[in-house]
């Protein structure tokens, strides 16, 4: 379907242009949201007509959107998920929670406003664009924790999960050698060192899921 830009749209071009575009993107989207006019030669003529009031109106949004982007660009936002010991949670945090979460009552966030192109599956801070306008995008970090003290110590620069996984690493080295020191039988020793190794395995997969999520948002 050939439509009329009313203003810029990302990826496909700037106001007044004729694009074409899938028709339910048409109807669904760029219609109903005022963003483009079908192409034809009476919306031709209606666009000239009226492009210098799309122009002002364009430039009044771009300009509110800034405006309200001053008092969240760069904020952070805590999310509370349960999560295993390796932190991979369990389900999601998607778009729309974003949108909930960053809406306030002086700023209306949609699910579409949210660049995110894979749901956020770990715990951590994530930094996610958000896109109030054509022109304006802000950038908030998503603090997803299993607790109120958990994001305060990530918000503080700290890897929760690592410091998990040393501390019961050390529990199981310390048990191991306790053990040694009593006499304990080989058995009792294989298990402690069997414990030992399950939290390496842990923390090779917690890294492995890591560098997967940076692979897919390089």
């Amino acid at each position: 379907m050939q439509v009329i830009l009313l203003e810029r749209v990302d990826n496909l071009g700037a106001m007044g242009e004729e694009v074409t575009v899938k028709p339910g993107f048409a109807r669904n989207f760029l219609l109903p949201q005022e963003k483009a006019l079908r192409a034809t030669e009476a919306n031709r003529k209606r666009f000239e007509a009226q492009r210098e009031a799309l122009e002002k109106r364009n430039a009044e949004r771009r300009d509110a959107a800034a405006s309200s982007a001053e008092g969240i660009d760069g904020e952070t936002f805590v999310m509370i998920r349960q999560a295993g010991e390796t932190g991979q949670l369990y389900g999601s945090v998607n778009t729309r929670d974003i949108a909930e979460a960053v809406t306030s009552k002086d700023l209306k966030i949609g699910r579409s406003m949210v660049v995110l192109n894979d749901p956020i599956k770990s715990l951590g801070l994530h930094e996610v664009e958000i896109k109030l306008h054509a022109e304006v995008t802000i950038t908030v970090t998503i603090n997803v924790a299993r607790t109120e003290d958990e994001a305060e110590r990530q918000a503080a620069g700290e890897d929760v999960i690592q410091t998990l996984a040393d501390e019961d690493r050390a529990i199981a080295e310390a048990q191991a050698a306790e053990l040694f020191e009593a006499g304990a039988e080989p058995e009792d020793l294989l298990a402690a060192e069997e414990n030992a190794e399950i939290v390496e395995d842990a923390e090779a997969e917690a890294e492995a899921a890591d560098d997967e999520d940076e692979a897919k948002n390089a």
